[in-house]
């Protein structure tokens, strides 16, 4: 089992930057790939980022890219989201990924979410 716990979303303006954190419970974190999701309102949850349990591969979204960088820190069992250039559009709800395999770019390859923490970019 693993839990996940996010923190550091918040309330930015447009271009400003925040950075995300995951952590997650469990000895085997580092056997994990891990990833990020994101809902906005009346949308379904996507795709945003994701990072192979050796940290060495990373998969970013098109909208993303270039703003976002993935990256964990295995001796403290967090993943983190550093974001910036933030635009409204990047409003939502952002949840945590865990699964057992090298990567994670769909919902349906998701073994365990966390709790979600919200981003509000305004204009």
């Amino acid at each position: 089992q693993v839990q996940l716990v996010e923190s550091g979303g918040g309330l930015v303006q447009a271009g400003g930057s925040l950075r995300l954190s995951c952590a997650a419970s469990g000895r085997t974190f580092s056997r994990y790939a891990m990833g990020w999701f994101r809902q906005a309102p009346g949308k379904e949850r996507e795709f945003v980022t994701t990072i192979s349990w050796s940290g060495g591969s990373t998969i970013y979204a098109d909208s993303v890219k270039g703003r976002f960088t993935i990256s964990r820190d295995d001796a403290k069992n967090t993943v983190y989201l550093e974001m910036n250039s933030l635009k409204p559009e990047d409003t939502a709800v952002y949840y945590c990924a865990a699964a057992s395999r090298f990567l994670i770019t769909k919902r349906a390859e998701v073994d365990y979410w966390g709790q979600g923490t919200q981003v509000t970019v305004s204009s």
